[in-house]
């Protein structure tokens, strides 16, 4: 992430409606014709009942062109409103369309640029289903505002303007009724604010559990766990049912003390409007007005509570997200420098690194000259995957220093630093994608004929040949049409189509057959070529032609040199080395 990337994510709104502003305004263009066509066709809806008046009159009074004239105009005056709700449309449209693309833009550029730590503490599904909740409310709250919100308050002016011409105790009263609507479901609106984003956060629960059970549906079934896990979902389904059953009886709770309040000014307001009548005050034509008006905007002050309810359910499910997705970033570029490797030499100097608050490395200190190729070596907990981390910089170190070709990685970019160093996990990650898109992903702009040469060199062409698609095959979700052996010559023709001057191997044959693990050394030996190597593994016997072993203990380096030496040396190392079964080190 650049500085001016890093720039543009600080200028997120963290708040829902400014967020809303914030997609909105690249096309504010479109949104403002599209409300400026809702203004005017809510004010013909509403002045429907004026010329319902007219023509009342008109009829009273026999006058017959006058009558004619309104029986034709009213029907246009109709299409004519019916015609700008639907320019309206096309208009909105266009606007939504495009906000709902750049949301998602924004939320999904953000969220994939957060660092290790961010992922491994929250579910995948849950964060698919912030993501789409922000963008579903953004969109629905833009369209809401218009049709809704926009036409209301339209209407609302127009009724009251049109009801002072008849009488202006009647707009006194409909205003009045209105304002006791308006703020007694603003004092509703906190608490259902909080009850709707309590059942938003229950569906997200929900969602992201299901999703990590359907991910691990083998583990689930190979432990006879289905039952277990169903309890677990029918657990979340039942706060579900209890927190979206308390939003939506409070919301009825709201409508029912709308629809008193409309009562009572309803036999208030017609009270008055038939003494008028009697008096002479008012006409019948002035009758038939305000009661097309009162009922045209009866049904909108009732449900207030409803629309109220609707955007106090948007804005929470909006800044539930936001306030998990648009966190700040752990790991951030202090400059836009980038790496240069020559000769891919590291070096680490006096590093301090805390995870969850317990020390991991303590001045630790490591010198890898280029080229050279070296084993971890260690038992669980020593530290080995947490060195692999922090020179990818998937965490931020306490204090020291780590180095290749004496730049301090923290003062270069991530992606340069990245871009350095290929690395070949125990379990490779591969998308449910081709075979052919899952090698290329290693060079994005790679010939097809540079894909072939590749798999051929990591062992990988002939097994794919045989394939019903060949490099046409989809290898399934994380690759599960695949052997593990093939899913692992594939991550290494992937590596190698990186050309990256650094080699990471995790444990890269610590699971396979023999069969399997012959063929991918073969392709581990070409890739290993003319390369700065970190190989971690458990299978002591793959580390024995490297340059130097390494081997870590809580965090520290206990012995260094090559096989032969440490093997024979009476050390940790001669101890594992001993302990091996099967060719594997013992946990």
């Amino acid at each position: 992430m650049n500085a001016k990337n890093k720039q543009q994510n600080n200028e997120i709104p963290r708040t829902p409606l400014k967020f809303i502003w914030f997609v909105l305004k690249p096309v504010k263009g479109w949104v403002f014709l599209s409300a400026t066509l809702v203004i005017v066709a809510s004010i013909i809806s509403t002045g429907v009942g004026y010329w319902i008046k007219l023509f009342v009159e008109a009829v009273e009074t026999a006058q017959t062109e006058r009558v004619v004239f309104f029986a034709i105009a009213f029907p246009l005056l109709l299409f004519l409103m019916q015609l700008l709700f639907r320019l309206s449309g096309y208009t909105m449209s266009i606007f939504a369309c495009a906000t709902r693309k750049h949301s998602f833009d924004v939320l999904s550029e953000y969220t994939l640029k957060h660092s290790h730590s961010y992922f491994i503490n929250r579910f995948s599904g849950s964060l698919l289903s912030k993501v789409s909740n922000v963008n579903n409310a953004v969109d629905k709250m833009s369209i809401e505002f218009l049709f809704t919100h926009l036409t209301t308050t339209v209407s609302f002016i127009v009724t009251a303007v049109l009801l002072g011409v008849v009488d202006a105790r009647l707009s006194i009263m409909f205003l009045l009724m209105a304002m006791i609507l308006f703020f007694i479901n603003i004092k509703f609106a906190p608490k259902k604010r909080q009850l709707s984003l309590g059942s938003a956060k229950s569906m997200t629960d929900y969602r992201g559990f299901l999703v990590d059970v359907l991910t691990n549906m083998q583990a689930v079934r190979q432990y006879v766990n289905v039952d277990k896990e169903n309890v677990k979902l029918n657990k979340l389904s039942t706060e579900i049912k209890s927190k979206s059953k308390a939003s939506w009886f409070y919301t009825e709770h709201i409508l029912l003390i709308n629809t008193f309040i409309l009562l009572f000014f309803s036999i208030a307001m017609f009270w008055l409007l038939v003494s008028l009548w009697q008096k002479g005050s008012v006409d019948t034509s002035d009758l038939v007005l305000v009661i097309v008006l009162y009922y045209q905007i009866a049904y909108s002050l009732l449900h207030i509570g409803r629309v109220m309810d609707f955007t106090a359910r948007s804005l929470g499910e909006i800044q539930e997200g936001l306030e998990d997705i648009l966190i700040p970033f752990e790991v951030l570029d202090n400059g836009t420098n980038e790496l240069s490797v020559i000769n891919a030499s590291i070096e680490w100097t006096n590093v301090n690194f805390e995870f969850a608050e317990q020390p991991v490395f303590k001045d630790f200190n490591l010198s890898i000259e280029g080229r050279q190729k070296i084993g971890l070596v260690g038992e669980s907990g020593a530290g080995k995957s947490t060195f692999v981390s922090l020179l990818l910089r998937e965490y931020d170190i306490n204090d020291g220093e780590i180095e290749i070709d004496g730049q301090d990685i923290s003062s270069v970019t991530q992606d340069s630093l990245r871009k350095a160093i290929a690395v070949v996990p125990q379990e490779p990650a591969l998308f449910h994608r081709s075979i052919y898109e899952n090698i290329a992903y290693g060079k994005p702009n790679a010939t097809r004929q540079e894909v072939f040469e590749v798999a051929v060199k990591a062992q990988a062409h002939e097994f794919i040949c045989t394939l019903p698609d060949g490099y046409d095959t989809l290898v399934g979700e994380r690759g599960v049409k695949l052997s593990g052996g093939q899913k692992q010559r594939v991550a290494i023709a992937r590596a190698m189509l990186k050309d990256a001057p650094i080699l990471v191997l995790d444990e890269a044959t610590s699971a396979l057959d023999s069969e399997s693990e012959v063929a991918i050394q073969k392709a581990l030996e070409v890739l290993m070529e003319d390369r700065t190597v970190i190989a971690i593994a458990h299978r002591l016997s793959t580390l024995r032609k490297m340059d130097r072993i390494i081997v870590m203990e809580e965090g520290k380096i206990i012995e260094d040199g090559d096989h032969d030496s440490l093997s024979q040396a009476g050390g940790v190392y001669e101890r594992l080395w001993n302990h091996q079964a099967g060719g594997f080190l013992k946990e």
